[in-house]
């Protein structure tokens, strides 16, 4: 199979910190091919980066409007996908201005771009990441689209399927299903969330949500089982198109406190007040698209926690040898 391909720069999009972020969580690095693997829009995709260009393949699709040689059309998809149409230097540029803290970090994380995601591939999957880590999440995503989603196609071996559609999780038996799979209190989080939705109109009411201003449409997902503040943040920011949704967590409160906001420095809990706070000033800091630029402090931060953590394990083997 012949490989596509899309002139950008790899300051313009840095596939490694995009796709390993903990944005999505359907794409897979394979290391021996230099090559990302993974889904959305119902297709198989294989992605390769390279200095001035990204290659793309469609390994399968169910999208039934295209034919799987009509590059065009699957280009424009993938533009779609990553923003390309923004030209992001500039935005760093901007950033870097801003925030000496930007400047540094985007040496490293440039080119990382806000995918536009499924509204409800998005919002399932970060219902799932609640009290979780990456390949936990990953797992379960995977485990939906495999009992409750379309089988695409077969590839090296492995098979696989779209994320489900939104009727298909909102059928009763769905929770003791999905309990049994291991989901925890998130399986009844996931089929009432999805009852909700298909009784407001399913696509139509998602369509809604990015009209509205981003603290209206926040407001309307924290009415979903199992959506607070946080989730409903990362679903506004990532699939409804408010980039100026920031989602705090334990690291971003972290960078708020440690480099902005040091009166905050200590506390045990991240209180409602707090969380505004945080959002509010980056918002200030960075203008309508904080939520994007504090992703990429945000991918400092977490590489730094998985080095020291990596640090971390190899000193525990290196005592437990002794």
């Amino acid at each position: 199979m012949s490989w596509n391909k899309i002139i950008c720069s790899h300051k313009e999009l840095q596939l490694f910190g995009t796709l390993n972020g903990g944005q999505s969580f359907r794409w897979n690095y394979d290391k021996i091919n230099d090559e990302w693997v993974g889904v959305f829009s119902r297709t198989v995709w294989k992605l390769k980066q390279n200095d001035d260009h990204i290659q793309y393949q469609v390994i399968g699709s169910l999208i039934k409007e295209f034919d799987t040689k009509d590059s065009i059309s699957y280009e424009k998809l993938l533009k779609d996908y990553f923003r390309l149409d923004l030209n992001l230097v500039k935005y760093y540029k901007e950033w870097s201005e801003k925030d000496e803290l930007f400047q540094t970090a985007c040496q490293q994380f440039y080119g990382i771009r806000m995918l536009r995601q499924e509204p409800v591939e998005n919002l399932f999957s970060f219902i799932c990441s609640q009290n979780n880590h990456i390949s936990r999440i990953s797992s379960m995503v995977e485990k939906l689209c495999t009992h409750y989603g379309d089988e695409i196609c077969t590839t090296d071996g492995v098979t696989y399927f779209s994320f489900p559609q939104v009727e298909k999780l909102a059928v009763c038996d769905v929770e003791s299903k999905l309990r049994q799979l291991s989901f925890g209190y998130r399986a009844k989080f996931i089929q009432k969330s999805a009852a909700q939705i298909v009784e407001w109109g399913g696509e139509r009411w998602f369509n809604n949500l990015q009209d509205m201003k981003y603290k209206d449409a926040k407001q309307e997902l924290m009415k979903l089982h199992g959506i607070g503040p946080k989730v409903a943040d990362c679903i506004c920011l990532m699939s409804l198109n408010h980039l100026d949704a920031l989602p705090v967590d334990t690291h971003v409160y972290q960078i708020a406190a440690q480099n902005y906001l040091p009166h905050l420095r200590g506390k045990k809990n991240v209180t409602d007040k707090m969380y505004t706070e945080i959002g509010d000033h980056f918002r200030k800091l960075y203008g309508d698209m904080a939520g994007w630029a504090h992703t990429v402090l945000f991918c400092a931060d977490l590489k730094k926690f998985q080095q020291n953590d990596d640090i971390k394990c190899e000193s525990q083997k290196k005592r437990r040898k002794k």
